[in-house]
């Protein structure tokens, strides 16, 4: 492997990496707070307000229906805005998190209809306010399924990374596109395919493992 490949694989995974990693963190930050307010603003929720849900739900939807390349151009005029340009990394991070966004509230959303309603009816029927439902029945009794929602949120962000690279956003899939296809360099495209694929499988066992020891500790025998 010549070191010309190396060092562009290098630059390409670490800018990947870089997106991933803060979009990621903004997305599961809007996410969450979609899928809790979906939860208990639901007919018979904890804090019902129909009307309130049904808007946050069209919201999502409308813009879960957006292809994610469309939704990119979209929002270059509020990456400009808000990190000073639409090329590069950091521009890419805010479509990437508005558009990770609400499919990770429509996860998260189902992860906490999981658990049982009568642990909330038990919990409001010792007084319980709202805020201690949501903190302390509703997410930790959905712990292990949210981890799992999150890890396919976060696949799905590294997925939409490679979309991102067709228009300058840079990392491996940008690398692919300009260097392997454009260029007809087959070993750039294959190497940056396989790096996406070891990046993957990365996260998916994390996560499975994050989960699967949440549920040996909350079922482990005293």
């Amino acid at each position: 492997m010549r070191d010309d490949l190396i060092e562009l694989l290098l630059q390409g995974l670490g800018e990947t990496v870089y997106m991933v990693l803060w979009s990621s963190v903004f997305a599961l930050v809007l996410g969450i707070a979609l899928g809790i307010t979906l939860v208990v603003t639901e007919k018979g929720g904890i804090l019902e307000a129909p009307l309130l849900h049904k808007i946050i739900g069209t919201v999502i939807n409308s813009v879960r229906s957006l292809p994610f390349i469309i939704l990119i151009i979209l929002l270059l005029p509020l990456s400009r805005l808000i990190v000073g340009t639409s090329l590069g990394p950091t521009a890419a991070i805010v479509s990437l998190s508005i558009g990770a966004a609400p499919f990770l509230g429509r996860v998260i959303e189902n992860s906490l209809k999981e658990v049982s309603a009568g642990k909330i009816e038990a919990a409001q029927a010792v007084g319980a306010s709202p805020f201690t439902i949501i903190f302390r029945v509703l997410i930790p009794e959905a712990l292990p399924a949210l981890v799992r929602a999150m890890t396919i949120a976060v696949i799905a962000i590294t997925e939409f990374t490679a979309v991102a690279g067709a228009i300058g956003a840079g990392g491996l899939g940008s690398l692919a596109i300009r260097f392997g296809y454009q260029r007809f360099r087959e070993d750039v495209l294959i190497a940056t395919v396989l790096l996406i694929i070891v990046l993957v499988q990365l996260i998916q066992w994390s996560g499975d493992y994050i989960a699967k020891s949440i549920d040996k500790k909350r079922y482990k025998p005293d």
